[in-house]
């Protein structure tokens, strides 16, 4: 993986603070809405930098979680009114279209 700025992560952790609850985002959108080259510097980024942000609300783009994470994200994500059958959230319903 390239070398990550300050600069970027602080785009990531803007972007994703940005959510609503309610919505999610996925790693890509937020990677194509930060200039970044990889959805996985996302990942990256949110599995060293996220604690204090709403990470619950940026999930793959299956709508399924991480299986590590995914009764308690899918269970924030239901108390914001996320929409979530069979262990996937209803993308076309929740998923915020980043500019």
């Amino acid at each position: 993986m390239a070398a990550v700025t300050e600069e970027e992560v602080e785009r990531v952790r803007d972007i994703v603070a940005s959510v609503p609850a309610g919505k999610v985002t996925t790693y890509g959108d937020v990677a194509a809405a930060a200039g970044l080259s990889s959805a996985r510097i996302v990942g990256w980024i949110m599995r060293t930098d996220s604690s204090d942000l709403p990470w619950h609300r940026v999930i793959a783009v299956s709508g399924r979680p991480a299986p590590h994470l995914r009764t308690r994200q899918l269970e924030r994500l239901q108390a914001e009114g996320v929409p979530v059958f069979d262990g996937r959230v209803d993308m076309k319903v929740a998923r915020l279209a980043l500019p």
